[in-house]
């Protein structure tokens, strides 16, 4: 049988199916860790938000599409209402911006590191990942000093008139993303610069020596080299802002609603598991076309 034709893998003759047989069984255990701490729950994730919520929170096991058209807008008292449509578009606004502004930032700070020589340059990736080494409500809180009345911030824009003399720059969307950036752009930068540690640079100076404007030198010949890593940083950033909900919660003061402060809010506060469960899956699948478009199409027809 084909199945088992005689071959000679590193030196040992073997058959392909005790080849198969041995592959399968170094993939079982990370097959079924992926199934047990993944599939199952998303499986679960999904039977639930196809359920009802009890009169005291529990869940009812009578499987209805409520919580999903209660998710488009409709089933309220008021008939259809756009407002978890409109916290959808600004959790996608907002990580859209955030992703946007690690990008800005991450790229001379790829390039200022991978620039570096020696030691230096270990020092320098070792500051860009320390705030990994705090808990992010820390961080968090750390904004709150940043941005109080006595600090220079909060008197600067209290001198350009953007905010009362003796008021804070929190809470409000500008503490949001502030908050948001700084949490992420670790995430963009550390991709970023292991592309750039692998750039050919001949291409740059090629492209330097035909005259090609810097624009043109970093669309032709440094962002494609930078693309995979680019790409996952964007990955990293986009997903999680999506789901965020420490930061808008205390830097927005409870009142910038996004999709992560939704999801908590239904399965702590409101007791409602079904419709967070629904909220959570419309989510995921959200992301999952995300990531597919990434894959498919990336950034080469921007």
């Amino acid at each position: 049988m084909k199945k088992n034709k005689r071959t000679i893998w590193r030196g040992e003759l073997t058959t392909t199916g005790k080849l198969a047989r041995r592959g399968w069984l170094f993939m079982s255990p990370g097959f079924f860790w992926i199934c047990f701490f993944l599939a199952i729950p998303c499986l679960v994730l999904v039977l639930v938000s196809f359920c009802q919520r009890e009169a005291y929170g529990g869940i009812d096991f009578t499987f209805t599409g409520e919580n999903y058209s209660r998710l488009m807008g409709f089933g309220g008292l008021l008939g259809w209402t756009p407002d978890y449509i409109m916290i959808l578009g600004r959790s996608l606004l907002t990580a859209a911006i955030t992703t946007f502004f690690c990008v800005i930032l991450s790229y001379p700070i790829a390039f200022f590191i991978g620039s570096r020589q020696g030691n230096s340059k270990y020092v320098w990736l070792t500051l860009l990942i320390i705030p990994f080494w705090t808990n992010l409500v820390i961080r968090t809180y750390a904004w709150f000093l940043v941005l109080a009345p006595e600090m220079p911030p909060a008197r600067f824009a209290a001198w350009l008139g953007l905010i009362d003399h003796g008021a804070a720059l929190y809470p409000g969307t500008f503490a949001v993303y502030l908050g948001m950036v700084s949490t992420f752009l670790p995430f963009m930068a550390l991709p970023l610069y292991a592309s750039v540690e692998a750039m050919d640079w001949s291409l740059v100076q090629a492209a330097q020596d035909l005259y090609s404007r810097r624009t043109r030198v970093f669309r032709c010949a440094i962002l494609p080299q930078t693309y995979p890593g680019l790409s996952i940083g964007i990955v990293l950033t986009f997903i999680p802002c999506m789901g965020m909900f420490v930061v808008p919660d205390m830097l927005g003061g409870a009142k910038y609603m996004l999709m992560g402060n939704l999801i908590q809010q239904q399965f702590g506060v409101s007791r409602d598991w079904p419709f967070g469960a629904a909220i959570s899956f419309f989510l995921m699948t959200i992301t999952l076309v995300a990531l597919i478009i990434i894959r498919k199409k990336g950034l080469k027809h921007l």
